[in-house]
């Protein structure tokens, strides 16, 4: 995806939001502006942003908040980036439990939050059109994952997934079989150092989109110890 996508930039803090906006704008994306979750509500009504950038602490509805109604409204095709002064990894866990894709901690230089919306637009943006692989989807029970499409269907069509759903699976269903530890996984995906926790915050809501019985898992084990391992099957 070109840095013409449109960015929907949601900050309280007027200087703040007006600095990033010009600093993106800059860099070559359209960016709409909003001042609180309300205000992200009304436009999004008026536009389709290709990423939200998303300040969790603010007055009335919080970020947290906005991205589980997104979320529960919109499905997972608006990547979502949140912006906190709060760091700590049970914060960044909320986050990621809320639906958000990415993390991001105050203060921040801005050029780090320019390289995390890039690989969040790289992340999702879908690819171009080609001949399915001769070996095919790699089929989960009455679902099946193309891997060169990230695309994740069911017996109702497609499922939405998060990028960093769909980063994981398709992790997994490169190396079917293979037992993948959370640190291999967390330097393929190139997360950052709450990685290893947000991989598991993934895994849970792969399994309720995939598994019959989420407890029971039938094709994404945990090998206790070792990491992560996906079996296909029917």
């Amino acid at each position: 995806m070109s840095d013409e996508a449109l960015i929907l930039l949601v900050e309280d803090d007027a200087r703040l939001r007006e600095r990033l906006a010009r600093y993106l704008a800059n860099e070559g994306f359209r960016v709409t502006a909003a001042e609180n979750a309300a205000d992200a509500r009304a436009k999004l009504a008026f536009i389709n942003p290709d990423l939200m950038v998303l300040d969790v602490m603010m007055p009335g509805e919080s970020g947290l908040q906005l991205t589980e109604s997104i979320r529960r409204d919109h499905g997972h095709d608006l990547p979502v980036l949140l912006l906190t002064a709060r760091g700590a990894p049970e914060d960044r866990i909320a986050g990621f439990e809320a639906g958000a894709d990415d993390y991001l901690g105050k203060p921040f230089e801005p050029r780090e939050l320019l390289l995390r919306i890039r690989a969040l637009l790289r992340r999702v943006a879908a690819p171009p059109p080609e001949p399915v692989a001769e070996s095919g989807p790699v089929v989960l029970g009455e679902a099946s994952f193309d891997t060169e499409r990230g695309e994740l269907r069911g017996p109702h069509g497609v499922i939405r997934l998060t990028g960093g759903e769909v980063a994981l699976l398709t992790a997994l269903a490169r190396r079917p079989n293979e037992v993948l530890s959370r640190e291999d996984l967390v330097a393929t995906l190139e997360m950052d150092e709450t990685g290893e926790r947000a991989i598991d915050v993934q895994m849970t809501r792969l399994r309720r989109k995939i598994e019959v019985d989420p407890r029971e898992p039938r094709f994404l084990h945990t090998v206790r110890g070792r990491g992560y391992v996906l079996k296909p099957g029917v």
